[in-house]
């Protein structure tokens, strides 16, 4: 079988694709991919749409090469991926419903993100009237004896967003859970096309909120790296560090939320406080809790003064001070361990099918982090630690957490320290002629993949934007399996997996 980039030298290449290659290639070229992608020799890392084309991403990790490969669809159709590697029924399902492209023998053909309140079909390719048939969503049947079925949401009790949980079980023993989503779908694509670069930006740090940074930077990397920018060294690390502080917020708030919903609050509540200290530090020298709208396309929006780098510094002392001791309580608190060990395993071989990102694929033994795999300045000149392990369970997933909490503070001081002067940004010039990029960044959930083409008039033509989370939400059905329906909270809280984010 062809290597991944004999695959690609053997279509047709798109000039102006960077930093990756991009080729347009024969059917028969997308399916020995599907194959290779079957076989577990590659890794998906995202497929979309477009008007009369579908792309795919894709990651030899041996290789450590990635590319993409587009195949025109002049009928709408194209040979489905899903049909044998499981992870591309979701974004197949979701090409379909925006631009119409049907993904020949797929396994899957229900509409994912269209719940039939559009007025039309397809509106991002060729747009049709909505169909007369009922939108009844159809959920896969589940057949054994003694089986029942408990629907929760879209709506639910907590202030968060709305999903829907469809298990199937024997007696308190979870034997299906299938999940519907889409109630969240905002349009991000096609509030994309014709976009200016500086609206771009706020919409891409709009997809996921509690990733406003990550996608804000991943948006803002695939520009610079699009029309060949070089951004200040000072703007790379204040990036990076807003990056960091992003992560150490939400890993705090999630190690307290999944001891909450182990009945644990006493933890919920120390964390939530060591969260809020991060998120006032932001407001207080970003001008806003979340930093939404701090990174842009040439750099950063806002520089640090040296009171804001004390105030980081101080917070840094006060957690490592304060944390350690929260480390303690969790790991000697038996009866949270009891409810945390060996709950909602994931095996290693679904982590790796499906290339679960961040602390859900790494929990399981996935090693891979795109801040050390394909680094991105400064991350190549900092010294940290990728933590790594095998359990798989909600314990894993809070394990990894706290490790990372670490290195992120370790990271969140190396910055400051290292931090050099000198401007936050540069000029944009107008874009000569069309441009594409292909990037990744790290965000706390995984890595988050964006795939952008730029117009001669320097507007968005189009973006496309791949949270984590599609590759993790499926991960979860697997893992609730054999665990008692009261244990779903917990569940579902260690994957953390984003609505928004996977409902674009």
């Amino acid at each position: 079988m062809p290597a991944l980039q004999d695959l690609i030298l053997a279509g047709n290449r798109v000039q102006h694709h960077v930093p990756v290659p991009r080729a347009v290639v024969a059917p028969e070229i997308w399916t020995s991919a599907t194959e290779r992608l079957a076989e577990d020799h590659w890794t998906l890392l995202d497929l979309w749409g477009d008007r009369g084309t579908v792309h795919m991403a894709l990651l030899d990790i041996k290789a450590r090469y990635r590319g993409v490969i587009s195949l025109e669809c002049p009928d709408g159709r194209f040979p489905s991926v899903g049909r044998v590697h499981p992870p591309a029924i979701r974004l197949e399902r979701a090409a379909a419903d925006l631009f119409g492209l049907l993904p020949q023998g797929a396994n899957d053909s229900r509409p994912w993100l269209d719940h039939g309140q559009w007025g039309l079909r397809s509106p991002l390719g060729d747009p049709m009237p909505a169909s007369s048939e009922s939108t009844r969503y159809r959920f896969l049947e589940s057949k054994g004896e003694n089986l029942h079925q408990v629907p929760v949401g879209p709506v639910h009790a907590g202030i968060i967003e709305p999903g829907h949980f469809r298990f199937t079980a024997s007696g308190e023993t979870i034997v299906r859970l299938e999940e519907r989503f889409g109630y969240t779908h905002k349009g991000i694509e096609a509030l994309m096309e014709g976009a200016t670069l500086d609206r771009a930006s706020k919409l891409a740090g709009r997809t996921s909120g509690d990733s406003t940074v990550a996608y804000a930077y991943a948006f803002a990397r695939a520009v610079d790296v699009a029309l060949g920018l070089e951004i200040p060294g000072r703007a790379a690390w204040l990036r990076v560090l807003m990056a960091e502080l992003e992560r150490l917020a939400n890993h705090l708030g999630d190690i307290g939320a999944i001891c909450n919903d182990a009945a644990f609050p006493l933890m919920h509540t120390h964390c939530g406080i060591l969260r809020e200290r991060v998120l006032r530090v932001c407001d207080g020298v970003f001008g806003h809790r979340m930093m939404r709208d701090q990174i842009i396309p040439g750099g950063v929006a806002n520089d640090v003064s040296a009171e804001g780098q004390k105030l980081i510094n101080s917070m840094v002392v006060e957690i490592r001070e304060r944390f350690p001791d929260l480390i303690d309580l969790y790991d000697n608190t038996a009866s949270l361990q009891d409810r945390t060990v060996g709950t909602g395993h994931l095996k290693a071989n679904l982590a790796k099918q499906f290339g679960a990102g961040g602390y859900i694929g790494r929990a399981s033994g996935r090693d891979f982090d795109s801040r050390r795999f394909f680094p991105y300045a400064p991350y190549d000149e900092l010294n940290f630690e990728v933590p790594l392990l095998q359990e798989g369970d909600v314990n894993a997933r809070v394990w990894v957490r706290i490790r990372e909490v670490e290195q992120s503070l370790s990271l969140i001081e190396q910055i400051l320290q290292r931090l050099p002067a000198g401007p936050h940004g540069v000029e944009i010039s107008q874009a000569n002629g069309p441009r594409e990029a292909s990037v990744l960044v790290e965000g706390f959930r995984g890595d988050i993949h964006v795939w952008i083409k730029i117009a001669e008039d320097g507007t968005i033509q189009r973006c496309h934007l791949r949270d984590p989370s599609w590759f993790q939400w499926p991960l979860l059905e697997a893992a609730i399996e054999g665990n008692i329906v009261a244990d779903f909270p917990l569940c579902n809280k260690s994957f953390n997996c984003s609505y928004s984010g996977h409902d674009l």
